[in-house]
């Protein structure tokens, strides 16, 4: 490990640098505010992040994330029909009941049109159902949104239900992983994010009378004012005010926002805005290795190979204030050396870019080949040479 760490800082590289920049500044009522660049991976405003919050309808993220991850396994069809119970469609109809797909009880839904209504209209109805569909009972279903949550990373926030829904407490979350969360389903579900984030309406259910169609507009208070806006969901709980978790995608750079605790629904609306479009004028990307590029090496452990070369996976570019040149530096980190078999393409490492206005913005880098076990005498030598001082 010592040597690992020591190769790592080794592998530091001081990037041109035409002036020291200063952060731009932004000011705003929102109690809460969290704003990440992902092509960098630069948090370019944290505001209270870590404070734990209920997020209400923003918690449908979590529910989405779980049926986006059993979709993607093959383990979940699109087509298949979820029954509306009875007991679920006297608890989520009505006034009483928050905002809804308008489902009828005992219709046979199918999971992609209940993915529209989470997504698009928000139906607490409509998340209940799916929960209920995947794992018997939303209870159940709960269970998978916290593993999920572990595994994605999201270290301060639990769900004791699939809609947000008060539970006296046991779902709460915080802006960073909120964010996080965001960034799984952006990253990890690229064709599902777009099948279902973005739209700027859906259609479902009748109205009593007349029976006509309803239609609902998607409650993004960002969608249609900020250019490249496609998601992801706006939350208000009575404790907490108007919250929102969103995203836009500008000429290749995805920004991830979360704002929370503001007064009313217009500020939301124009906080969310002013947010995401500061993040994209006043903060600017300077391009450091293309997809494909070598930007150093790793050392293996009784591998075939004793070191394998780092690739960048993507165009990775470092975020800085706009109009200016930051002084930044990089370094590759890794845990190491990295065991083998390695497969080609496996995120093995990462590229550490620093600079005085954003901190560490961290970036994958992957095997560029694979690297096969020693065979027995392979080990042997490793051994011997470990010993003998000479690894």
């Amino acid at each position: 490990m010592t040597r690992a760490l020591f190769l790592a800082s080794a592998a530091a590289v001081t990037l041109a640098a035409t002036a020291a920049a200063k952060s731009p500044p932004f000011d705003t009522p929102a109690p809460v505010a969290f704003l990440i660049d992902l092509s960098s991976g630069a948090v370019l405003l944290a505001k209270d992040a870590d404070r734990r919050m209920p997020p209400a309808s923003m918690a449908k993220m979590m529910t989405t994330e779980v049926a986006f991850e059993l979709i993607d396994k093959g383990q979940l069809p699109l087509s298949k029909m979820c029954t509306v119970r009875p007991e679920t469609w006297t608890k989520w109809h009505g006034p009483q009941a928050g905002s809804t797909m308008f489902l009828s009880v005992n219709e046979q839904v199918s999971v992609e049109n209940l993915l529209h209504g989470i997504v698009t209209l928000s139906g607490n109805d409509a998340s209940v159902v799916l929960a209920e569909c995947i794992a018997g009972t939303e209870q159940a279903f709960a269970g998978q949104m916290n593993a999920l949550a572990k595994q994605l990373g999201l270290t301060n926030s639990q769900f004791g239900n699939s809609n947000g829904w008060p539970d006296e407490g046991r779902t709460f979350a915080t802006a960073r992983d909120l964010a996080t969360l965001a960034k799984a389903s952006i990253e990890r579900h690229p064709k599902l994010y777009k099948q279902f984030y973005g739209q700027p309406s859906f259609t479902w259910g009748k109205t009593l009378g007349s029976g006509a169609d309803i239609t609902q507009a998607n409650r993004n208070p960002i969608l249609g004012k900020v250019s490249g806006a496609d998601g992801l969901k706006t939350g208000h709980p009575d404790e907490a005010g108007y919250g929102f978790t969103g995203s836009a995608e500008q000429n290749g750079r995805r920004l991830v926002m979360v704002v929370a605790g503001l007064d009313s629904f217009n500020n939301r609306i124009v906080e969310s805005t002013r947010l995401m479009e500061w993040g994209f004028n006043a903060w600017a990307t300077k391009p450091l290795f293309k997809a494909g590029a070598q930007v150093g090496k790793a050392q293996v452990q009784m591998g075939s190979d004793s070191e394998v070369a780092l690739l960048a996976p993507r165009d990775l570019a470092v975020t800085i204030p706009a109009g200016l040149g930051g002084a930044t530096t990089m370094k590759i980190r890794y845990a190491g050396p990295v065991k083998a078999p390695i497969v080609k393409g496996q995120h093995i490492a990462d590229l550490i870019v620093m600079s005085r206005d954003t901190g560490e913005q961290v970036m994958p880098l992957v095997a560029a080949e694979a690297v096969d076990e020693a065979g027995f005498f392979g080990r042997m030598w490793t051994g011997l040479k470990n010993m003998l001082g000479m690894g």
